[in-house]
């Protein structure tokens, strides 16, 4: 049996503003109405599968958690990676969990934003992988290329062993554009897509012979690791120790067991933006759109609207993404240097970088409306049956006004109930606690009032998801 391994670490900056580092593209509805991470777990579907494993890292823990909810799939893990070190380590840390479940637990590693278009066609693939990875092999699945791309990786197959199954001869690096022709043109190239399937002892047995260290560090970890919930912590200075390598480098350009599986499904990796124009439907002008979009007289371009009206006329080849706080123009052909703009706004400290106006929490949400001179305005929404910590802040004072719901209020020694347009005032220095005992949605009103306003100004007593700060 199956066990899918989901590796969501990733932060997709070159999908800024929509991806960011609180809310990464993993966790977005880009490519349809579930979001990536999402989709990659119901296209495992229709396959004889156990529950899945999910690596994330420790800020996303309750986001993943509730993803999965929403599409009903309980994972048998959710391992939450201290720092990131890359794939090599996160795949370890899946594998001395599965293979202490399964001794012979084949593992199908999975980005967790990818796109694939096809799933009978990926099903299909993992099938004729199966035999070769309980024989003992490390596959992976290359990707007939359709382009010279030269965003993506290669690898070049040998010997084949069966219909669509190979040697692994090679990996190559991104290729500047007359070596992709080349590549293209041989026929003996692939898209490097970084999805495998192996036995998890395999894995760790080639992972102790190639990099000994990743595996004695994620060991240890592992072995030292506590359950939270739902969640499994690595011991977080042993994990720090581990080097950064990914499985390419640590596992498969070294071992000699190594396969591959052609794959012709409609992937993509969504890097950027223009992978996403790539894999939506375009009208007759070449435009792909996504939210309330006008156009005029437009051509071979992509928009995507969040939060109001994107209107355009007369452009051509350009990605014009709007979010709520900021708006991205780009020539499609220049998509990749949107790193640089997210690098630019790490260098000058701007929020922007990591959160969405919209910032969720384990309980729900907030949203910051309005900001002035000591005043901020928030719209807060509190999932059924959650509630937040029991706090206290000392910079600020804070008005609640309930709109729809039902609030469940704690005021120092008081506890009371809050209906529809009623409201309560939370005085500086006051331990307090908002909860939503009710089977709706929980929205209100916060006006916060005082000398500072920062995220950091909460003292914590008591929290029911494990938060300290």
């Amino acid at each position: 049996m199956l066990t899918p391994v989901l590796l969501s670490g990733g932060v997709g900056s070159r999908l800024w503003p929509v991806s960011r580092e609180a809310h990464p593209k993993q966790f977005q509805p880009l490519a349809g109405e579930l979001s990536m991470l999402q989709e990659t777990l119901q296209r495992t579907s229709g396959l004889d599968e156990s529950a899945p494993v999910v690596v994330c890292n420790e800020e996303h823990r309750f986001m993943v958690a509730e993803q999965l909810r929403q599409v009903d799939i309980a994972a048998s893990a959710l391992i939450l990676e201290p720092v990131g070190r890359n794939t090599a380590p996160a795949v370890a840390l899946a594998a001395l969990y599965a293979a202490a479940e399964d001794s012979e637990s084949l593992l199908l590693v999975l980005p967790a934003d990818h796109v694939i278009q096809d799933v009978p066609a990926f099903v299909a693939a993992v099938g004729k992988a199966v035999p070769m990875a309980q024989q003992g092999r490390l596959m992976t699945f290359g990707v007939v290329p359709t382009s010279p791309e030269t965003g993506y990786g290669y690898i070049k197959c040998g010997e084949s062993l069966a219909e669509d199954l190979f040697e692994l001869e090679r990996f190559v690096e991104k290729p500047d554009a007359d070596t992709a022709s080349t590549y293209l043109e041989s026929g003996a190239y692939l898209w490097n897509s970084g999805m495998f399937l192996f036995s998890a002892a395999v894995y760790l047995a080639e992972l102790g012979k190639h990099a000994p260290e990743i595996l004695d560090c994620c060991r240890r970890a592992m072995e030292a690791a506590h359950r939270d919930m739902d969640f499994i912590r690595p011991e977080p200075a042993l994990f720090d120790s581990c080097p950064a390598n990914s499985i390419d480098y640590a596992v498969m350009e070294n071992t000699d067991r190594g396969g591959v599986v052609s794959l012709d499904c409609g992937w993509s990796d969504v890097g950027a933006w223009s992978a996403l124009w790539d894999v939506s439907e375009r009208d007759n002008s070449g435009n792909a759109s996504r939210g309330d979009v006008i156009l005029d007289n437009c051509s071979d371009s992509y928009f995507y609207s969040d939060s109001r009206l994107l209107a355009a006329t007369g452009v051509e080849g350009l990605v014009v993404v709007e979010t709520a706080d900021a708006v991205l123009v780009a020539d499609r052909d220049r998509v990749q240097d949107v790193k640089r703009i997210v690098n630019r706004l790490k260098e000058q400290n701007r929020p922007e970088v990591s959160l969405h106006r919209q910032v969720y929490r384990p309980w729900g949400s907030y949203e910051s409306l309005v900001t002035g001179d000591r005043f901020q305005v928030k719209r807060i929404i509190v999932d059924p049956g959650q509630r937040l910590s029991l706090q206290m802040h000392h910079h600020r004072a804070e008005h609640w006004v309930v709109v729809s719901g039902t609030a469940e209020v704690t005021c120092d020694d008081k506890t009371f109930m809050l209906g529809e347009d009623e409201s309560t005032y939370i005085p500086l220095g006051t331990r307090h606690r908002l909860a939503n005992p009710g089977r709706i949605p929980l929205e209100l009103i916060e006006v916060q009032s005082g000398s500072y306003l920062g995220e950091d100004d909460i003292v914590r007593f008591d929290d029911q998801y494990g938060r300290q700060d």
